[in-house]
């Protein structure tokens, strides 16, 4: 049986329970009722006449409250389930790839109002989310593609010239061939991030800024930037080798991304009753607010996209925010006004 028919019994089957009772009271009081000036005899001969005429209109009463339940019931059931229709047609839309598709059931206010709303919720997240992979995978294959064409190039040309030197041939080849290798790999972190159940330890975002200061040092040596690192112990917990992964690529964006020469980039962590905060704030040229809000995009950095004989691959702030939300975390980037980016992680604080 359906929800629906299941409903209407029930409800007639309450009525008609309901009918009973009130018709079995009515006769007993009858029953109970004295009467004053008769004797037993005629007591007896007068209650069992009233309740002979008394049965046939309780058994018409009876039969109309069924039919009266049923009928009622039966809208009354369909009217509660409506919704569940249009949740129905919503999940099944959904199913077949449909995901713009929302219920918007604006005109109740009850259980079923806040499970619509929760599965429209469900619905928009879903529909980001899957817009957000195919604009990834998108970028992706552009992004694969172009050392291997560059590869391809490059062999053509050798090809063709066969007294080009070698060396030079060799070297270029090395060049794009360890930019694909960082691409591939930078990929696979990402999406291991979106889908890896974390190892839980506790964290000392202090030690990890140091750690990545010391691994990043020649690079900051070679472009003339100074590493600065202060704060107190921040303890937070979740997985070491992701949380260094992210702070080495924001001491990494920080250095690349810095003035030519002089630049400077600090990295301060600090503690509250309920999280802790790494901050890593480095001088560079100035941005618009509005493209700063890309800077999370993969493939993306600063006012242009990474082209292949760029330094990076355009994924570092990307695994910072996808490292981040998975250990339960927000990531803010700000521009200064003199110039370079304010970036702040803040994660929930260790017991």
């Amino acid at each position: 049986m359906s929800a629906r028919l299941r409903l209407t019994l029930s409800y007639a089957s309450l009525v008609m329970v309901a009918g009973t009772l009130v018709l079995a009271a009515i006769a007993l009081a009858l029953r109970l009722t004295p009467q004053d000036g008769l004797v037993i005899t005629v007591k007896y001969s007068y209650y069992e006449g009233l309740l002979r005429r008394f049965a046939p209109a309780a058994g018409l009463t009876l039969i109309g409250l069924l039919i009266f339940g049923l009928v009622v019931g039966w809208f009354l059931a369909g009217w509660m389930l409506a919704p569940l229709a249009l949740i129905t047609k919503a999940t099944r839309l959904a199913a077949t790839g449909s995901l713009s598709h929302r219920i918007q059931l604006r005109d109740r206010h009850d259980e079923f109002r806040e499970l619509a709303d929760s599965f429209d919720g469900m619905l928009e997240q879903i529909e980001a989310h899957v817009a957000e992979q195919r604009r990834f995978a998108a970028n992706a294959s552009h992004e694969l593609r172009t050392p291997l064409a560059i590869t391809q190039a490059m062999l053509d040309v050798a090809r063709k010239d066969p007294n080009r030197a070698a060396d030079d041939l060799v070297d270029r080849l090395h060049a794009v061939n360890a930019r694909a290798i960082d691409l591939t790999e930078a990929l696979l972190l990402l999406g291991r991030t979106d889908q890896q159940r974390l190892s839980l330890e506790d964290v000392d975002l202090s030690l990890l800024a140091e750690d990545a200061t010391e691994t990043l040092l020649p690079l900051a040596d070679k472009r003339g930037v100074t590493l600065e690192v202060r704060g107190e112990a921040a303890w937070t917990t979740g997985s070491r080798a992701l949380l260094l992964q992210l702070t080495t690529n924001l001491v990494h964006n920080a250095i690349v991304h810095n003035l030519p020469t002089g630049g400077s980039v600090q990295l301060v962590t600090a503690v509250d009753p309920k999280s802790v905060t790494l901050t890593v704030q480095n001088t560079g040229e100035q941005l618009a607010p509005e493209l700063v809000s890309t800077l999370t995009e993969p493939f993306q950095r600063g006012t242009r996209r990474v082209r292949a004989d760029q330094a990076g691959v355009g994924l570092g702030l990307a695994i910072v925010k996808s490292i981040t939300q998975a250990h339960r975390g927000t990531l803010t980037i700000t521009p200064d006004f003199d110039g370079g980016l304010h970036v702040t992680v803040r994660l929930p604080r260790a017991r």
